[in-house]
């Protein structure tokens, strides 16, 4: 008879849970050192969906807090490290807020679903309206953040009100972290209040994040860094943490040797290569990684049914309207070789969505942001095959998609134009398409309409060419 297995944590983003109640964990600690050796006073962290992003602030969250259980991290990587551990496990009271709950029609029930954040946020430290520290004044601004009719002015203080008694009433300064911070934006600007709850967390993130003597550090998680009206003009002390980095590369996301190590611990080590195949083709920094939620899922399937087929998970838990709009929209524009119109939506999307300083990344990894952001775009349609990187023909596609349509295939080569010669540049892309033979597999797969495109992107613009037949 077999050892009974650890559980597969689907959808566990508390790490207590998953560390008392024998889930299976990928020790990313290693995020915890990492950070506390070099780290920005703001620091945020720029990933996809489904990467792990609230599972690792819950590790935050448990290490430093006062009242965490230290014994949920024995054995794991951070524990070596026992100078850090000394210094700051344990040591520090945190407040921990999620923006992902902010998802409304309209502002008014978004502030109403704000206000029940902040309120949740200020009662965990209910104590504090019997501290000796802290005088009459500062109890009634207290007890002000914990009522509903709360005004916007109180709201966007709040974070910043509530650290500075924490820090009053423990003598030591506070850790903030801000979950999801982009998503109530992403929400309004999908259903027309972005102006209103722009300004709502500018204050609120603005004030706990810039004037704050309280604060000892803060981490931020989002999807995306929204360049718009930026949030964090002004903010000097802020590091960013995209994609691109090389820090803490591997500290979203499974890598390869995670990723086997997985399979052999359930006994599927036999779909190494379909995972691979399906779920690989991330690039983070230097670190090739999947995407969790995907392997896990998929991990789980195969389990109870081992001929079960990969699919993509992730696309259909990812709630993200506009991007699914402007897919449904620039997937039809590919499949019907609307230059114009590709090359508008995709300009129009990297517009909204990435700021110049995401794009400042080393010279070869500028590829594989728009890769990203390319293949976020057209993973959307679900019942697409979609391969990235894939070997064909004599090299390499960028991105290879064979649409649901039958019969077609379209094959993606992304340039980016460092001298800003968008043209040039696409040129090269198609150039590269046919010299690598690419479509050669597609047509030994019976594929008779074949699309090539050619993007070229440098920054904020972007060029689409079509291979002439």
């Amino acid at each position: 008879m077999e050892m009974r297995k650890k559980k597969l944590p689907i959808g566990i983003e508390n790490f207590e849970k998953l560390r008392s109640e024998d889930f299976y964990y990928i020790d990313k600690t290693g995020l915890i050192r990492e950070l506390l050796n070099n780290w920005g006073e703001v620091n945020l962290f720029t990933r996809p969906r489904r990467f792990g992003k609230t599972l690792n602030m819950s590790t935050l969250e448990h290490f430093f807090s006062l009242n965490g259980d230290k014994r949920i991290f024995e054995g794991l990587d951070i524990s070596k490290e026992t100078a850090l551990c000394e210094e700051y496990m344990g040591k520090y009271p945190v407040i921990s807020v999620s923006l992902k709950g902010i998802d409304a029609r309209s502002y008014e029930t978004a502030y109403q679903m704000a206000v029940q954040v902040i309120m949740e946020a200020a009662a965990k430290f209910y104590f504090l309206l019997d501290s000796e520290k802290l005088n009459e004044h500062d109890k009634a601004v207290y007890q002000k953040l914990l009522d509903d009719n709360m005004n916007e002015g109180t709201l966007g203080s709040s974070l910043r009100r509530l650290s500075g008694m924490l820090e009053k009433h423990y003598g030591t300064k506070v850790i903030v972290l801000i979950d999801e911070y982009d998503v109530p934006l992403a929400k309004a600007h999908a259903n027309g209040y972005y102006d209103q709850m722009i300004s709502l967390i500018r204050s609120l993130l603005g004030e706990v994040l810039k004037t704050n003597n309280s604060l000892k550090l803060a981490v931020l998680t989002g999807c995306l860094r929204i360049s718009k009206e930026s949030i964090f003009t002004g903010l000097n002390n802020l590091k960013v943490l995209t994609i691109a980095d090389e820090r803490f590369d591997e500290y979203f996301g499974f890598t390869d040797k995670e990723v086997k190590d997985l399979l052999e611990y359930y006994g599927a080590m036999d779909h190494y290569e379909e995972v691979k195949r399906w779920y690989d083709g991330y690039q983070f920094g230097n670190a090739e990684v999947y995407c969790p939620w995907d392997v896990l899922n998929h991990c789980d399937r195969i389990r109870s049914e081992p001929h079960a087929q990969p699919e993509n998970y992730w696309i259909n838990t990812s709630s993200n309207d506009a991007v699914k709009r402007f897919i449904e929209e620039s997937a039809n524009a590919v499949t019907r070789r609307e230059i114009e119109n590709v090359e508008k939506i995709f300009t129009e999307y990297l517009r909204k969505t990435i700021s110049i300083r995401d794009t400042a990344v080393k010279t070869d990894m500028k590829e594989n942001f728009y890769h990203g952001i390319l293949l976020g775009i057209l993973g959307v349609k679900t019942r697409w095959g979609l391969f990235f990187n894939r070997e064909m023909g004599e090299g390499y596609a960028d991105i290879l998609a064979e649409p649901d349509t039958g019969n077609m295939g379209i094959i993606i080569e992304v340039k980016y134009a460092h001298d800003g010669n968008l043209d040039g540049a696409c040129k090269e892309a198609l150039k590269q398409i046919e010299y690598t033979k690419y479509e050669d597999d597609l047509e030994d797969d019976g594929v008779e309409n074949i699309l090539k495109y050619g993007i070229a992107c440098c920054k904020k613009r972007c060029k689409v060419m079509l291979a002439k037949k």
